[in-house]
């Protein structure tokens, strides 16, 4: 196996870390989205059959985005599965922050933006016993990941083009004395 370069920045407990609290944000902030809009606007008949809007099976169960219930209702609410959808692009939006703030650097946002994805599917997929099967879960995701990626990527590039990209704490000076040092492919000018 070869070594990574010297000046590698391969860390992979700062890895685990980001990927841990990429999850624990989205799922957070998931979980303070989904009550709220259900107690508003879903049928609180369905919804208490069902365990009630702070119920588990709201975020990790894919049937319920899919408007269609582990077991049958006696009032089916189509609207549960749109608000559902709703709060879930909700947090994708707010997940662009997270991304921005945490992950920091623009090529990586497509790598952690689909590996969060990729461990709810396997959540939601051993929550419910299935791999979802529900066009809509599926196209609710995927617009999840475009707002997510596309939009940490614009907010990544913007920050380090008001930033600048040299090497270095500060600006002037000698880098002795913490000044930045300007770099053009991978060589130092002076």
């Amino acid at each position: 196996m070869a070594k990574p370069p010297p000046n590698s920045t391969w860390d992979p407990l700062l890895l685990i870390s980001q990927i841990v609290s990429m999850q624990t944000l989205h799922y957070l902030t998931l979980s303070l989205l989904v009550p709220p809009l259900l107690d508003l606007f879903a049928d609180p008949a369905s919804l208490e059959y069902h365990g009630g809007a702070s119920s588990v099976g709201m975020i990790m169960d894919w049937r319920q985005m899919a408007s269609s219930p582990p077991s049958p209702s006696p009032s089916p609410d189509p609207a549960r599965g749109w608000l559902l959808a709703l709060a879930w692009l909700l947090t994708a939006l707010l997940d662009t922050a997270y991304l921005t703030l945490l992950i920091r650097r623009p090529r990586l946002i497509l790598d952690f933006a689909l590996t969060l994805l990729f461990n709810h599917l396997v959540l939601t997929t051993y929550y419910a016993a299935r791999v979802p099967a529900s066009a809509f879960w599926w196209a609710v995701v995927a617009a999840g990941a475009l707002v997510m990626v596309g939009g940490a990527e614009q907010l990544c590039v913007r920050r380090e083009m008001r930033e600048g990209l040299g090497v270095g704490v500060g600006v002037g000076g000698t880098e002795e004395e913490g000044g930045l040092v300007e770099m053009e492919l991978g060589e130092r000018r002076d």
